[in-house]
């Protein structure tokens, strides 16, 4: 949806666009001239498939063995030169971590900002994370946000690479790529469900079965389902939504597995978000609202569909090197009556709101196919590694905007609304999109063993990216081709402990005019880190030290009109710090993840920028077993962060920093049958929970959960 030019300059600056999920996907309501092409470009993203053979869900571990989301080369996350953090199948069933969202808020280094209910951006080192991944492949997540409530339930674990990455990226933000491990087919049978109910009218059903599907077991398969309605804190807001993923493997002879796999979401929600609350008065005073004030209509609506389908042929060619082929097919539709409110409100009466309804529809279809290699050579009497693989996919949208008459028409205070307002006409005006954008990449990348003790990952990626067409009377025209290198070096100083440095590189095109209407060159980014990685007691327990420094340059900003152009200019960030990661099992009944992430970030002339970033972010989680009742399993997870703002025309936004403790406990009935109760947020803390906007909203109060699981 654009936004026609009468609204406030202020409005219009609002980084409205609807994101494209991987599984409750949109584009934009409202699209943002500066992100929008930069966010396709992060969706389509394809690389060489992870390795998912390190199940953390037989392990019980916060932690895995195996990465490849760094490199596409299988390597333990101390052989890695890069920090990886991890939420593992355990650490997810433990503190019930149902949603994308409650996963990248316990990882150690993200900071997941809730600009509205559906709709939720992520930052890592300070810049945007725009590059998604499931089982290595990059999928079409977001125009930089992820759309919708994305249920985990598919997933095995979760993993976040820190830094520029590209060798799986090469477009995109020198911040992190996520990278969704699904679960999939074992061969011995196993099935399990659970039945939990919550606060806020929350139920919520899990059910999946995995095995052979014949006799011989040369064909396996496994379905996953998960059914979850709920109301919410906030007034008029409800959901509801269902997951199912079915995944089949099949051994076509000793060598060739072919797999077959068809996921799909849809998303009912009542009542949304669209925007949030003014933060300031007039006066420029805070606003203090109930955390469950809203600004939505009793009619408004805003639901999604994904459906995604992948077939992968595996070969293993000999001892030493295999291959793989994977072509994936997804659509995402989206539709919804949403109705966004406007305006500063004075500090005495409250009014000063205004009214925006507005209707929308959205298709996007998603092509991509990836073939690569992997294995072994033998050079110089050592043994070496290498992967190489090519890629391309295609994305095309299509969107219309219907706008509802009565924009601005002014509204009560919020401290008295009750969402009654009558459901327009959507016939004022209408505008949309078509465009399509075309990516193609190749890369490799060796790992060779200099000596007993040192080696060196040496890669490169060669992409050419180019989108055509139009979106809301502006064109989206872009091309731009790059070679983005990778360079890490790991020394190991015993045998649990190394030391490393590693050099990557980013880009992404850009559309935007400049002062002589040329359109800006490519955003350029990278990162360098320099640390220590350790695995310890039989590798269950994995810690990183990390040195970082990462750069973007020629970021497009607002620089002016000429006529009815807005032109742009490329500007600079810069963030460094330090990051330490430790996760995995510190004694038989201890299991742990904790992350510290301290940054500086400026604009290369010394100013803060991207202050609604913490400076600071602590997470940790703790489960323990008890002695003497060794069928109770207790815990804990805290995060915290330092105090964040942002500086507007009225005055200053801050949130102070504030910390969420939650804790669990699960009870062992038999081999079979389990309890478990969760509860978050123990201290009520209130807090707003994201300042990525000017508008905002507060977060969940105190809740609870009980729940019921059995397992065979």
């Amino acid at each position: 949806m654009h936004f026609p030019t009468p609204l406030p300059s202020a409005l219009r600056r609002r980084p409205l666009a609807l994101a494209l999920a991987a599984f409750c996907a949109s584009p934009a309501f409202a699209a943002d001239p500066v992100t929008t092409e930069e966010r396709v470009l992060s969706a389509v993203t394809v690389t060489d498939s992870a390795d998912a053979s390190d199940s953390t869900e037989r392990s019980g571990l916060y932690t895995t063995r195996k990465s490849s989301s760094a490199t596409g080369l299988a390597l333990s996350l101390r052989e890695t030169p890069q920090t990886v953090s991890v939420v593992s199948r355990s650490q997810m069933n433990d503190f019930r971590l149902d949603s994308v969202n409650e996963v990248l808020a316990a990882s150690s280094g993200i900071t997941v900002e809730k600009v509205e209910t559906d709709r939720t951006y992520y930052t890592a080192r300070g810049f945007d994370i725009t590059n998604f991944l499931v089982d290595g492949i990059g999928q079409p997540f977001a125009y930089g946000n992820v759309n919708g409530d994305i249920d985990t339930a598919l997933y095995d674990r979760i993993e976040a690479v820190y830094g520029a990455n590209g060798l799986t990226s090469a477009t995109g933000n020198p911040s992190a790529t996520v990278n969704f491990v699904r679960k999939r087919p074992t061969a011995d049978f196993a099935a399990s469900a659970g039945l939990s109910a919550g606060s806020w009218g929350k139920t919520r059903v899990d059910a999946e079965v995995s095995g052979k599907l014949i006799d011989s077991g040369r064909i396996r398969g496994r379905f996953v389902f998960a059914r979850e309605d709920a109301d919410s804190y906030l007034d008029r807001y409800s959901r509801d939504k269902t997951v199912f993923s079915g995944i089949v493997e099949a051994d076509l002879n000793e060598s060739t597995v072919l797999t077959l796999g068809h996921q799909q979401q849809r998303n009912n929600n009542h009542s949304p978000l669209w925007g949030a609350l003014p933060m300031l008065y007039s006066n420029g005073h805070p606003t203090h609202y109930d955390s469950s004030t809203s600004t939505s209509a009793n009619w408004a609506y805003w639901n999604s569909r994904s459906a995604s389908t992948f077939v992968e042929l595996a070969h293993e060619i000999n001892a030493d090197w295999s291959a793989k082929a994977t072509l994936t097919r997804s659509q995402y539709d989206n539709n919804g009556a949403l109705f966004y409110v406007y305006g500063t409100p004075d500090a005495s009466t409250g009014l000063g709101l205004a009214a925006y309804p507005s209707l929308y529809d959205m298709k996007n279809r998603q092509t991509q196919a990836d073939v690569s290699a992997q294995g072994r050579f033998s050079l110089g009497g050592r043994q070496h590694e290498l992967t190489f693989g090519a890629n391309s996919s295609e994305s095309v949208l299509d969107d219309v905007s219907h706008y509802g008459r009565g924009i601005g028409t002014p509204l009560p205070p919020l401290q008295n609304w009750d969402g009654n307002y009558p459901m327009p006409s959507f016939d004022a005006s209408v505008n949309g999109s078509h465009f399509v954008f075309r990516q193609k990449s190749a890369y490799a990348a060796t790992r060779l063993a200099l000596n007993d003790d040192l080696k060196l990952i040496v890669g490169a990626r060669s992409t050419h990216a180019e989108s055509n067409g139009t979106s809301y009377g502006v064109a989206r025209e872009s091309s731009a081709s790059k070679v983005t290198p990778y360079t890490g070096l790991l020394y190991d100083l015993t045998a649990n402990l190394s030391v490393y440095a590693s050099h990557t590189a980013i880009f992404t095109p850009q559309y935007q005019p400049d002062a002589s209407g040329n359109p800006l060159q490519p955003v350029v980014g990278r990162s360098r880190e320099i640390g220590l990685k350790g695995e310890f007691l039989d590798k269950k327990l994995n810690a990183s030290l990390a040195f970082f420094k990462t750069e973007q340059h020629n970021i497009a900003e607002q620089a002016g009109t000429i006529g009815p152009l807005t032109v742009y200019r490329g500007i600079e960030a810069n963030s460094q710090g330090i990051q330490l990661d430790a996760s995995g099992q510190l004694t038989s009944r201890l299991q742990m993840s904790f992350g510290y992430t301290q940054l500086a970030m400026d604009d290369g002339a010394g100013h803060d920028v991207r202050t609604y970033v913490p400076r600071r972010l602590l997470r940790t989680a703790l489960t323990y077993r008890v002695p003497g009742i060794e069928a109770l399993k207790v815990g804990g997870s805290l995060n915290w962060q330092s105090d964040t703002y942002r500086n507007t025309s009225l005055g200053e936004i801050r949130q102070k920093a504030y910390a969420v403790l939650n804790l669990m406990a699960r009870y062992d009935i038999d081999k079979k049958w389990s309890v478990s109760a969760n509860l978050n947020n123990v201290t009520n803390e209130k807090y707003i929970a994201s300042l990525y906007w000017d508008q905002a909203y507060y977060a969940a109060p105190r809740n609870a959960s009980i729940a019921l699981n059995w397992r065979y």
